[in-house]
């Protein structure tokens, strides 16, 4: 049985032009660099953080955050200011164009996601939908 052709393409070299940057999966502040590093610095088995989404709460998707020993197959990893963040594949659409921070305050300090895509967040702001 023949294959069929559906399209045809072809690749060329474009001298001095430069590309432009696409939209990165996820920018880190520098506070949230240098709250990444005092969380890695005593934990020599750990190269970054592992940033997922599950089901949860009254909006329906959380984030969740983990030491990542290792970066799996089909994790997008993201280098920024020498830390690691790896984005599970499960949350890799939803976290798109997304700037983690961290804020700390006199009641709390906590991981932020300033997230373009979600519709709506809880009162809590713990769980989001898109």
């Amino acid at each position: 049985m023949a294959t069929r052709v559906v399209a045809t393409a072809t690749v060329r070299a474009l001298k001095g032009r430069k590309l432009l940057p696409t939209r990165a999966a996820l920018t880190l502040t520098p506070a949230a660099v240098n709250r990444i590093k005092t969380l890695l610095q005593d934990k020599p088995d750990f190269i970054g953080l592992k940033v997922g989404v599950r089901q949860r709460g009254c909006n329906g998707l959380s984030y969740t955050l983990d030491y990542a020993s290792s970066k799996d197959k089909l994790d997008e990893e993201v280098i920024q200011d020498g830390v690691k963040v790896f984005i599970d594949k499960k949350a890799q659409l939803s976290l798109l164009g997304t700037e983690m921070d961290f804020v700390e305050s006199k009641l709390s300090s906590e991981f932020v996601f300033n997230n373009p895509n979600i519709k709506g967040t809880c009162g809590c702001g713990e769980s989001f939908s898109m």
